[in-house]
């Protein structure tokens, strides 16, 4: 890396560093500011008495996440590995949608318009650039995805054996006239939620519902568990938030000259 990239990387990447910190908080400010701008162009009344300035305000976010976009691209050796992740086509999904709307003009596109106004609350994803712990909750989800699978497996099977047994009890004109609509009831019971659309009469099928209903406040406790666990594990071991300006990982431990993934140097300037 050239010593401009690696501090523009800085810059940008890090949060250890007072330009770090500030440049995040920047955009996170203009981040929420968007979307703010997004809800208040939805209600009709503001929208016609201040769209001028909201579109303004709209066009000078538009260039900052566009300056931010390029600089993230030009701060790294290998563009495509920013511009093809996750969070590169957040970045672009949150910049295009009003250079998009200059080219879909006219009465006949204001569907395909709103629709693309509409995508600038993927804003609100960027935030995940700057909340450190989302990245510790995705690599907890993702070690943990074998168990949160059977699980779902689990409640999925439990499910459809209540429901089969609740449209056998219950009647059609309780609302279960078929096994998909017992499996949904299941499903609403099960999840705590209750929407009430479906309720058992007979007094068995009241007391299978209590049971599923007891049932489902263990239910929700198991998957947390499993994803705290895993966080427990990734916080045991120190780390920072400095990202490999090769392979984007994060995560590194304290003191770490290279990359954990790719194994270049982490602080490499010609």
């Amino acid at each position: 890396m050239k010593k401009w990239q690696h501090r523009l990387h800085e810059v940008i990447y890090e949060a250890d560093t007072k330009s770090g910190k500030l440049f995040d908080i920047i955009l996170l400010i203009c981040i929420l500011l968007s979307v703010l701008l997004v809800s208040l162009e939805s209600i009709v009344s503001i929208d016609l008495l201040y769209h001028k300035y909201l579109n303004i305000a709209e066009w000078i976010i538009t260039i900052l996440f566009t300056i931010e976009y390029v600089f993230r691209i030009l701060s790294v050796p290998k563009p495509y590995k920013y511009i093809f992740s996750f969070f590169g086509i957040i970045d672009l999904l949150s910049t295009i949608p009003k250079y998009l709307s200059l080219i879909f003009l006219g009465t006949h596109s204001l569907v395909a318009l709103k629709a693309l106004r509409l995508l600038r609350i993927f804003r609100i994803l960027k935030l995940t650039h700057y909340v450190g712990e989302s990245n510790s909750l995705i690599k907890a989800l993702r070690a943990s995805r074998a168990k949160i699978f059977v699980f779902i497996f689990g409640v999925i099977v439990l499910c459809i054996i209540f429901g089969t047994i609740m449209y056998l009890i219950e009647s059609e004109e309780s609302g279960f006239s078929s096994i998909p609509k017992s499996i949904y009831w299941s499903i609403v019971t099960l999840t705590t939620v209750g929407y009430g659309d479906i309720a058992p009469q007979s007094p068995l099928g009241q007391f299978i519902a209590s049971i599923i209903m007891i049932m489902g406040y263990g239910i929700i406790a198991v998957p947390t568990g499993i994803i705290t666990a895993e966080i427990s594990k990734k916080n045991a071991i120190d780390t920072n938030t400095q990202a490999c300006p090769y392979c984007l990982t994060s995560e590194h431990k304290e003191n770490a000259i290279y990359c954990h993934k790719c194994g270049k140097s982490l602080n490499h300037v010609t």
